[in-house]
């Protein structure tokens, strides 16, 4: 959330701030007046500076270039994601961001037609989403009546049975639960016509330059490409690579350490 990046930005900030001008100015003028009026200890703001600022910067830098860490908060990624997953996203594969402005400083490289990424939703950009990346620039994209299709080939489907969702995930019981290969993924994904949006989006789209076309693995249960357009690269975060705890109404479902097809 950008609250949480402003305020961790500005804290790391002020307290080296606080840090330097006592290093450079204060402490000088505490020890000139040593044994006069002042006993020369440290103010207790600048104590705390001290301590707190390389740790701030550790987590800043550790969170802006190398990896962050999110909760997914709907059903729109099931069964590859659910209700409740704290998730780590690489946050260097895309390219080095600064904090807050999300600005590019190095291109490293490109998302992938099948990774699932972090982005500033394009409608709110102080809201984090996740979807998978399904057509990339210059790809016609076409989705009708649950099936994909990219440049005129149908994406590969396979049958794996009725999926039995649990907790948050209940209401997805009973919905079809098929195998997808989208480039080197294969993961899978939802068909659900009883929880389909009354206007599910049906239609063939082209990808611009520079924009991506995201949708959920929830198909029938997803906001998405298909209802608010596509993904500028600006707004990208990172990649999606692991699932490191899920607490879903305060119970642990036991899927630490699985990693995101």
């Amino acid at each position: 959330m950008r609250w949480f990046e402003i305020a961790l930005v500005s804290l790391t900030a002020l307290s080296g701030l606080i840090w330097l001008l006592d290093k450079h100015v204060l402490a000088k003028r505490r020890a000139a007046r040593a044994g006069l009026l002042d006993d020369g200890g440290e103010p207790w703001i600048v104590d705390y500076s001290k301590s707190f600022f390389p740790v701030l910067l550790l987590v800043l830098l550790l969170r802006t270039f190398v990896a962050e860490p999110f909760r997914i908060p709907s059903n729109s990624m099931m069964p590859t994601l659910l209700t409740g997953d704290f998730i780590l996203v690489n946050k260097f594969v895309y390219g080095l961001r600064l904090p807050i402005s999300n600005h590019k400083l190095l291109a490293v490289g490109g998302p992938e037609r099948g990774d699932v990424v972090v982005f500033h939703s394009v409608r709110q950009p102080d809201i984090n989403l996740i979807k998978r990346v399904v057509g990339l620039p210059g790809d016609r994209v076409e989705y009708r009546d649950g099936r994909l299709t990219i440049n005129g080939e149908a994406v590969a489907l396979a049958p794996v049975g009725t999926y039995t969702g649990v907790r948050s995930g209940a209401e997805m019981t009973g919905a079809q639960e098929l195998q997808e290969t989208l480039g080197r993924h294969v993961h899978r994904i939802l068909l659900s016509p009883q929880t389909r949006r009354l206007d599910q989006a049906d239609g063939e789209w082209t990808v611009p330059d520079g924009q991506y076309f995201v949708m959920g693995d929830n198909r029938d249960n997803s906001d998405d490409s298909r209802y608010w357009g596509y993904l500028p690269e600006r707004n990208l975060v990172g990649r999606a690579f692991l699932i490191w705890l899920n607490f879903d109404d305060g119970v642990d479902t036991g899927r630490i350490g699985q990693s995101i097809p």
